[in-house]
């Protein structure tokens, strides 16, 4: 796939397809829809999203609040045509057993393929209860070869290209447990990896937000992310596409994230904090940082630290 620049929306901020023309009218080059699961489901009790804005930190555990995977196609079919690819993050719902996430994930996947150009299959929550044990054993390659198999039926059916399957995990896993994930992928041919959702650790105890119980995000987490990016990319020779998110709050987040391996990038917190005027800040940004180094361009660019 073809993109305008790097930078998109990560998941969590449109959660119900609400906002897709809006992404496009603040410039990003792509959006992310959801999380979506495949029941409707309320999520964690209120209040269940905090801030600390001195750190520009979030700490959350909304629950994959959603309606839904089928009032979300209905959303979808209204939607008017849209400029910039939509993607679409999935959940396993909160009452699916784990020995049945493959079939949540790719019924979602089956009722939302039509309208949505690519999905990230998410196992990395950490406030759905036990969903970041999908990760490991073989939990992660029954859902990834489920996936595959609808994904690769709706494509024969449709006369048309199979879309790109990702993996979004953990920023709080250990070296031996991101590379049996990344061998995991690779063996199922997954077409890139997220890195990363939010972390259960916290920069300090100094504030009462850190005490909450969710996942923390924003630019506390921008270091874990990149060096997880970077392990990424060296484990992988750069063989496969990694979009960097977590703490990216200007150009100089943006970059760093890029040349540790990073094709495309996502920003969640980085808006909170922001605002909309992020990502013109973030391009622009990018675009003067070429101009000043070696680079022809931004994919000459992607994994540079390691050369």
């Amino acid at each position: 796939m073809t993109y305008s620049h790097p930078f998109g929306l990560a998941a969590g901020m449109d959660k119900r397809a609400e906002a897709l023309r809006g992404w496009e009218s603040i410039g990003l080059a792509f959006s992310e829809i959801g999380g979506v699961t495949m029941l409707e489901q309320a999520g964690n009790p209120k209040p269940r999203m905090f801030r600390h804005g001195g750190d520009r930190a979030l700490i959350n555990r909304m629950g994959f609040n959603n309606p839904g995977s089928e009032k979300i196609v209905e959303r979808l079919k209204r939607s008017q045509q849209r400029l910039i690819p939509v993607w679409a993050n999935l959940g396993k719902s909160k009452v699916t057993p784990l020995d049945e996430a493959k079939n949540d994930y790719s019924t979602s996947l089956l009722r939302l393929w039509p309208y949505v150009d690519v999905f990230v299959i998410n196992v990395s929550s950490p406030n759905t209860p036990d969903l970041r044990k999908l990760q490991h054993g073989t939990y992660l390659k029954d859902i990834l070869t489920e996936c595959i198999k609808v994904n690769e039926s709706c494509a024969l059916e449709s006369n048309s290209s199979k879309k790109p399957l990702l993996i979004k995990i953990a920023p709080d896993l250990t070296v031996n447990e991101l590379e049996a994930i990344i061998d995991v992928a690779m063996d199922c041919e997954i077409d890139g990896i997220v890195a990363t959702n939010t972390t259960t650790e916290r920069p300090n105890r100094s504030h009462k937000v850190y005490d909450e119980t969710g996942g923390c995000s924003g630019l506390p987490l921008r270091q874990q992310s990149t060096e997880m990016i970077r392990h990424i990319y060296s484990y992988t020779n750069g063989k496969v596409p990694i979009v960097g998110v977590g703490g990216i709050m200007d150009a100089d987040d943006a970059w760093e994230k890029i040349t540790a391996g990073a094709t495309l990038l996502q920003a969640y917190a980085g808006f909170v904090f922001e605002g909309p005027g992020l990502t013109k800040s973030i391009v622009h940004g990018l675009n003067k940082k070429l101009k000043n180094s070696e680079f022809q361009d931004i994919a000459d660019a992607v994994g540079s630290d390691h050369r």
